[in-house]
């Protein structure tokens, strides 16, 4: 099924295979993909610490427009889990991880109190290194494995 609008969000800090996989999905879906991109307070609030906002923005944007165009998304800051997909009657869609799916529940509450209808929700599974534990930027930073989930060899 094809969507006007879909959302996706999250840090964004090293762009590796997983994010690379959400975002495929979400291109593939939506004609037009709202990419929302944790605030740096966002992310300090969910234990997180990425690089600064504008430069993760810079990046996700550079990634985006090469592989999608510039045509095709928006991309928002990110104050809470919720975003747009709480608050935009176009939005039909949330793509998101397994790892997260379970924010919908949240989303379309709020979605409910302002009296737009629930979102359809996709949710893929999460993107496997070498090891057959989920990618991470956490992993990637702590030299475990890089972007495409390999080994990092000392």
């Amino acid at each position: 099924m094809k969507y006007s609008v879909v959302v996706v969000g999250g840090t964004f800090d090293l762009i590796h295979k997983g994010h690379k996989a959400l975002l495929s999905k979400a291109f593939e879906l939506g004609e037009l993909v709202y990419v929302c991109l944790a605030s740096d307070d966002f992310a300090s609030r969910m234990g997180k610490s990425p690089r600064p906002y504008e430069e993760r923005l810079r990046d996700l944007d550079a990634y985006l427009s090469k592989v999608y165009g510039k045509g095709r998304y928006r991309i928002m800051k990110l104050e809470d889990y919720y975003g747009p997909a709480a608050t935009d009657e176009e939005v039909e869609a949330l793509i998101t991880s397994k790892e997260t799916e379970g924010r919908a529940l949240g989303v379309h509450a709020e979605r409910r109190k302002r009296g737009l209808k629930p979102l359809d929700v996709v949710a893929i599974d999460m993107v496997l290194a070498y090891d057959g534990k989920p990618i991470s930027t956490t992993r990637i930073k702590a030299r475990e494995i890089d972007e495409e989930g390999r080994p990092i060899r000392s």
